[in-house]
């Protein structure tokens, strides 16, 4: 059995799941490329991937994963690597896991195009709108695998069901039309549904917590990165600050480019009655 997740989280709780319930024992892999953001024309062909890989290159710059080897991966290679232990043993399955959001869905749809010769060894587990239990007893529905705990999680295994044939030739024209549309931005809709938007979708997010007062930029993001609804990386939400920065939307205090940690940011215009008027409050 090999478990497919897209998130570093999701490899840590299918670890936990598969202490609990050792049916399951697999090797597990990340599909690790964000497939909800960036570019993504003609992204089958070598010109088109190495167009994406120069894109998040740039947004690695100066960030805390720029020469992290982690961020070095090609997930071509985990593909071909499945692909090899599958013609290997006949008897191997793959078993996606994903959450009702962009990020695994979009990853979801670029994994399946590259499977239809394993129709029928292909198993998705889609928690579309699927009610858990949380650490407080309380119904939820999660978006992300993370949120679930692993006692949880083990009970979606009954939901696992095969890729139809229907799916493995539908599937990629969805993904095909995706990568035409060439968004910057993906939304889920609910189901499978993805749409693009515009790269500023996330902008009002980052706006929102920017005051009057001098802040750290990497207090900004950490504070929009968990009030946020609609998540999205790290990485994307710094890159559309400093764009805010250029624009002259926000002003900034430092140097952008010397590190997240290196330059404070503050609403752009801010007078200082303003700024005494939000010290107040905030006191």
């Amino acid at each position: 059995m090999i478990h497919i997740v897209f998130n570093s989280s999701d490899v840590e709780l299918m670890q936990e799941v598969i202490k609990l319930d050792n049916s399951l024992e697999g090797m597990i892999y990340q599909v690790r490329n964000d497939f909800a953001v960036g570019p993504l024309k003609e992204i089958e062909t070598e010109e088109g991937w190495q167009q994406r890989y120069s894109w998040w290159m740039f947004l690695l710059k100066n960030s805390p994963y720029e020469n992290n080897p982690v961020t070095q991966f090609d997930d071509r290679k985990t593909v071909e690597e499945i692909k090899e232990k599958m013609q290997g043993d006949p008897d191997e399955q793959v078993w996606i896991w994903a959450g009702q959001n962009q990020h695994d869905v979009c990853g979801y749809y670029w994994f399946i195009s590259r499977f239809k010769e394993f129709q029928g060894r292909v198993q998705i587990i889609y928690l579309n709108n699927l009610p858990f239990i949380n650490e407080k007893g309380q119904l939820f529905y999660p978006s992300w695998l993370q949120e679930i705990q692993p006692k949880e999680l083990l009970k979606a295994k009954k939901l696992a069901r095969p890729v139809t044939l229907s799916e493995f030739e539908l599937d990629p024209d969805e993904w095909k039309r995706i990568c035409d549309e060439n968004a910057i931005v993906r939304m889920l809709e609910g189901g499978k549904k993805i749409v693009g938007k515009e790269e500023t979708f996330y902008d009002s997010e980052i706006l929102k917590n920017i005051t009057g007062e001098w802040q750290k930029a990497s207090r900004v993001l950490t504070n929009t990165l968990h009030r946020m609804k609609i998540k999205t990386g790290d990485v994307f939400v710094m890159w559309r600050m400093k764009e805010l920065i250029i624009q002259g939307k926000i002003e900034s205090l430092g140097n952008t480019e010397e590190g997240w940690k290196a330059f404070d940011v503050r609403k752009s215009g801010a007078r200082e009655s303003e700024i005494s008027t939000e010290a107040t409050t905030n006191a």
